[in-house]
């Protein structure tokens, strides 16, 4: 068993643990569910159900630790956007945005999707 969530006292926290748990926390406010935060960062089910528990980080320069901050990324863009409306939030990550081409929750399952999203929340971001 990984002791992923505990360390000890005056210890750095771990880059992983601490982005596993936001990765996880997001996917909460948007009203994501863990099969959808596997295939977003590119997990397995199990793996993010121990991301979850806190038995398990996310190694740090991984591929799923890359996605799982441009994950961060998009729901900090998308709350900024949004004024914190967590039911504005879900009801945009589940509807269909012509500018990205899709719906952006099913977009977000492809690296490549993901990464527009992101790119369209930060662009919009910035106007703000």
């Amino acid at each position: 068993m990984s002791t992923a969530g505990h360390r000890k006292p005056g210890a750095a926290p771990d880059p992983g643990a601490v982005l596993a748990r936001a990765a996880i926390r997001a996917a909460g406010f948007l009203g994501i569910t863990q099969a959808d935060v596997a295939a977003i960062i590119g997990v397995s089910n199990a793996t993010a159900s121990r991301l979850a528990s806190g038995g398990k980080a996310l190694e740090e320069g991984s591929k799923p630790f890359q996605l799982a901050a441009l994950f961060v990324r998009s729901f900090r863009s998308l709350d900024a956007i949004v004024g914190s409306d967590d039911v504005a939030a879900r009801a945009w990550v589940r509807a269909p945005n012509a500018a990205l081409g899709g719906v952006p929750l099913e977009l977000m399952r492809d690296p490549a999707g993901l990464a527009r999203a992101v790119d369209y929340l930060d662009a919009a971001r910035a106007r703000l």
